[in-house]
């Protein structure tokens, strides 16, 4: 019985993933330095903490993370002021069902919680969330389970009663070692062998999430609250 969905909020509501891969590739190219997608897919999943951790034993420990994700944050904020927010196609529609059934929503991002508050507040999803969860708010995000396990706390609902949805590869392990339903939406990464075998669900589109739960509510699988 699925209780409560928890989403990711960087490749899954909004396409912000593909603005932050554009913008470190930009400023690895200025600052000459080599290699950067390895960095950058990486990276996707994982909170400040993890992230300069990867790129310094990546790189080495001379690589300049404070002075990189500074000029990175400029290059993408640029992006945004310039064409806005990149809402993900099915994200309201979807949203706007799971608050009509009356399911727990959450949502467990590796951003940090000032920056995922301000994102929901543009899109004006800020209504449709019971917790949200940034990833300053554990000590280690994704792939740890912390911000999967955090969230269904603040729910108060079982993991195994909860379904993430991901795009990530970490984001998968993260909801995956919390014990949690893993549904997948690839974005920019797509699923290996490894990956496929944690899954409840792949879909290609928020669209085939929201066709996905329509099936579970019709056969009673979904959690119905007493109003």
């Amino acid at each position: 019985m699925i209780e409560a969905i928890v989403f990711d909020m960087d490749g899954i509501l909004f396409d912000t993933e593909r603005l932050s891969v554009e913008s470190w590739i930009e400023v690895a190219e200025r600052l000459g330095l080599p290699d950067i997608d390895k960095g950058v897919y990486g990276c996707i999943g994982l909170n400040r903490t993890d992230c300069r951790i990867f790129l310094k034993e990546t790189y080495g420990q001379d690589f300049p993370y404070d002075y990189f994700r500074e000029q990175t944050a400029a290059v993408f904020q640029r992006k945004m002021a310039k064409d806005g927010l990149p809402v993900m196609k099915g994200a309201g529609e979807l949203l706007a069902w799971l608050q009509e059934k009356g399911l727990k929503v959450a949502l467990a991002s590796s951003t940090s919680h000032k920056t995922v508050e301000s994102h929901l507040q543009q899109a004006g999803f800020t209504g449709f969330f019971q917790a949200v969860i940034g990833g300053d708010m554990v000590e280690h995000s994704k792939p740890q389970p912390d911000i999967y396990l955090k969230a269904c706390q603040l729910l108060d609902v079982e993991p195994g009663n909860a379904a993430a949805i991901e795009d990530s590869p970490n984001g998968i392990r993260s909801a995956y070692a919390a014990g949690m339903l893993p549904v997948m939406v690839p974005d920019l990464v797509k699923p290996d062998p490894e990956i496929e075998k944690m899954l409840y669900r792949k879909c290609d589109s928020l669209f085939a999430v929201l066709e996905f739960l329509e099936e579970k509510d019709k056969k009673g699988e979904l959690y119905q609250p007493r109003i």
